[in-house]
């Protein structure tokens, strides 16, 4: 069956990204993706999501999507939500429920939506929409794995929520052989919650 895979797949290495923050600190909660060179033409591993609200807050705080993805908003609270984005990216409203919402939301725009609830102004989230399969968001240690990335050139990113918004990009060139790769950022800010003010309008 190996004869059959396709040259990509068979070439496809894994990229091990570690991101950390202005002390040195490692960075949980930071989107990273590579976006390839030249219009290569990138499949679509796309599937739909679900964001929790579970004690009146979102769980989890940052999800990263390829364009095109669904995501849902089950309410496993015994309050209502009213769960919003004003976000140019996506702009949405969904009135007070409880339990499971109607159809889910369709995220067809590339960059930051960011998520309230008009009843619980501490309660936000991120959803950081991308135009490439090859995305993950780091863990406690500050590090993702990428995999599956085919030889090319590539320019990988990384979002965090606490960078200012005028750079809250950051990329760097990197070039993918068949063999697995490591890349790392160090980010400008310190790694901490996001900021919440009283009656935000995302």
């Amino acid at each position: 069956m190996a004869g059959l895979l396709a040259p990509a797949m068979v070439c496809a290495a894994t990229l091990t990204v570690d991101v950390s923050d202005s002390t040195g600190a490692p960075m949980p909660d930071a989107a990273v993706y590579a976006e390839a060179a030249g219009g290569q033409e990138l499949p679509k591993a796309m599937h739909d999501v679900e964001i929790q609200q579970k004690k009146r807050q979102f769980l989890p705080l940052l999800t990263v999507i390829q364009v095109g993805t669904k995501i849902s908003f089950p309410n496993n609270d015994t309050v209502k939500h009213h769960v919003y984005s004003f976000s140019p990216a996506k702009v949405f409203d969904i009135p007070l429920y409880s339990g499971k919402t109607g159809a889910a939301q369709s995220f067809d725009k590339i960059g930051t939506v960011v998520l309230g609830c008009n009843i619980h102004d501490q309660m936000i989230a991120y959803v950081q929409v991308v135009n490439t399969p090859y995305f993950g968001k780091t863990d406690a240690s500050g590090k993702v794995r990428i995999e599956g990335l085919p030889p090319g050139k590539y320019t990988l990113k990384a979002w965090y929520y606490n960078l200012p918004v005028t750079a809250q990009v950051v990329e760097q060139a990197l070039t993918m052989t068949a063999a697995d790769a490591d890349a790392s950022f160090k980010l400008g800010v310190k790694a901490g919650p996001p900021p919440v003010s009283e009656g935000q309008a995302w």
